[in-house]
């Protein structure tokens, strides 16, 4: 994984020294809320309805024990003893003290970790495959690229005031599990026939009020013209995009209206300018950079077999662990999604299980993934069973990867100033509902995705089962949708009908699944058979 040089810890240390100052300057009344507010947000600190909420960037969802335990001790020292992983792989703390907040930010820089760009109208988190590195399924690791784009974009003058935000997603896998289409720019890395190394580009996607999927807009680009590419799609939107309408700032919108033709047609002529004038960094350096992410000394003639006699943990093995591209390794995933939990959320002590099993069993690395659950990439299957037994004393041993209670939920009215209704209250009693894990199994792959607003958090559009909350005329409603995908074989989800209240909602859902599984044909998953009968046999179900 990256390591900071010299210039990145004095750019971060600087930044927090900074910061610093300004908060000192907002308490003793020098700045008002109006003034203090972007510098907050570039720093990554937001006031919710109760108190101030702080998003911590994870760059494509990578990090080591040691940055794991500074976490766990923020939660600790600075919280309630707990945080919230998201849908953009960082974590956020959501009862910060704002005389606090620098202090957090100077803990952070200690162990190369920071909240720049978290928030506000710039470049956000670039995440990545959770995978990445471990997978067979991919040309290269992709993270070195999303590294260097991380390292250009960030304080760069042009895109530091953009007209909104800015949400990049790579990979390299056949398998999407970076939803790259649901960005403004996915980035999957591909070889040509020549063997030479470069990314399908697609821009315009996003979910919010207006859910688009993301066109494809180069089939291929040479990985060595990247940065020049992606300035000229960033220098385009910047040029045309409506800085008068909240609703009409984002990317998607601009290539909706010009077209996905015509917007390609403008990147590549500004495009041709960068080409020409050679503005991608040097080769020397991605090679700098991708150094830090050789893979680890992977033992040979390791045993692929694995005891399977405890029962229990034969269930986590075909549930949670997912094949490694080496010989005698897993990559093993975590669920952060108990029965009647709240999803992504994890103690300070689990933090520090987690971390242990890092530092022990997987090359101190980890993963944090935008489902809100997290991975171990490379861990030895002879060292599977220890630590399914240490995250099994932990409470996070659950069985339920991609099933029906693996849900992914914003934090909703509980904490956010922007939600018209709860959503951690609806995934708990979702959970409980579908609790047995036989049945969880007989209904197969399923994900539900509930967002508490409009903003869609949650992904509520890339749900196989989607849930909207919305303000009906002062009280709680949600709005159930089907048949999103995220993945690579993405797709929005519809609205079936009229809304719910909260155990209205669970109700349809029940009806939608037991129609699902009385409709399906052999090994169909619900998106599956959605997309085969249509919406209304669910429809009839649901309403009668």
């Amino acid at each position: 994984m990256y390591r900071y040089d010299q210039y990145d810890q004095a750019i971060v240390d600087a930044r927090v020294e900074e910061f610093r100052d300004q908060t000192a300057r907002r308490i003793a009344g020098e700045l008002t809320e109006d003034q203090f507010k972007p510098l907050r947000l570039k720093n990554g600190l937001y006031l919710q309805l109760h108190a101030y909420m702080l998003r911590v960037a994870i760059p494509y969802g990578t990090l080591d024990s040691r940055q794991m335990r500074m976490l766990a001790e923020i939660a600790r020292k600075y919280d309630r003893g707990y945080g919230h992983f998201t849908t953009r792989q960082n974590i956020q703390y959501n009862w910060i003290k704002l005389e606090q907040a620098p202090d957090i930010l100077a803990d952070l820089a200690t162990v190369e970790m920071h909240a720049i760009q978290t928030s506000g109208e710039s470049v956000r988190n670039i995440s990545a495959d959770q995978y990445a590195g471990a997978t067979a399924d991919e040309i290269a690791d992709p993270r070195p690229w999303a590294e260097l784009l991380r390292q250009v974009t960030t304080f760069m003058p042009e895109f530091s005031y953009l007209p909104r935000k800015f949400k990049f997603a790579i990979t390299a896998a056949d398998s999407d599990r970076a939803a790259i289409r649901w960005h403004d720019c996915g980035l999957r890395l591909v070889r040509n026939e020549a063997g030479e190394d470069g990314f399908e580009v697609y821009a315009g996607g996003g979910m919010g009020r207006t859910p688009m999927i993301a066109p494809l807009i180069r089939s291929f680009l040479p990985a060595d013209q990247l940065f020049g590419y992606v300035q000229a799609i960033l220098r385009v939107w910047n040029r045309h995009a409506r800085r008068d309408n909240i609703h009409k700032q984002r990317m998607k919108i601009l290539v909706h209206e010009l077209g996905a033709e015509e917007f390609t047609r403008q990147v590549e002529e500004e495009f041709a300018g960068f080409e020409a004038r050679d503005v991608d960094p040097p080769r020397a350096e991605y090679d700098r950079i991708a150094a830090y992410f050789a893979p680890p000394p992977f033992e040979t003639g390791l045993p692929d077999e694995i005891d399977r006699s405890d029962p229990d943990f034969a269930l986590w093995l075909d549930r949670q662990v997912a094949p490694h591209k080496a010989p005698g390794y897993a990559i093993a995933n975590i669920s952060l999604k108990p029965v009647g939990g709240i999803p992504g959320d994890i103690s300070a002590e689990q933090m520090e299980v987690v971390a242990d099993l890092a530092e022990r069993y997987s090359f101190d690395e980890l993963r944090a993934t935008h489902a809100q659950n997290l991975v171990l990439p490379h861990v030895r299957k002879a060292d599977l069973y220890a630590v399914w037994q240490a995250l099994d004393a932990a409470g996070l041993a659950d069985v339920n990867l991609d099933l029906v209670s693996d849900i992914i939920a914003c934090p909703g009215l509980d904490y956010c100033s922007l939600a018209n209704a709860r959503s951690i209250p609806l995934a708990q009693k979702i959970s409980t509902r579908f609790a047995d894990i036989d049945r969880q199994r007989d209904l197969g792959e399923l994900k539900i995705k509930i967002s508490g607003c409009i903003n869609a958090c949650g992904h509520h559009h890339a749900g196989h089962i989607g849930i909207l909350g919305v303000d009906r005329k002062g009280t709680e409603n949600y709005q159930l949708l089907l048949g999103g995908s995220g993945a690579e074989d993405v797709s929005a989800a519809k609205i079936t009908g009229p809304g719910f209240d909260e155990d209205g909602v669970v109700d349809a859902i029940e009806k939608t699944l037991d129609a699902y599984v009385r409709l399906r044909d052999p090994g169909e998953r619900f998106l599956d058979t959605y997309r085969r009968i249509g919406v209304e046999p669910f429809k009839e179900a649901i309403y009668g």
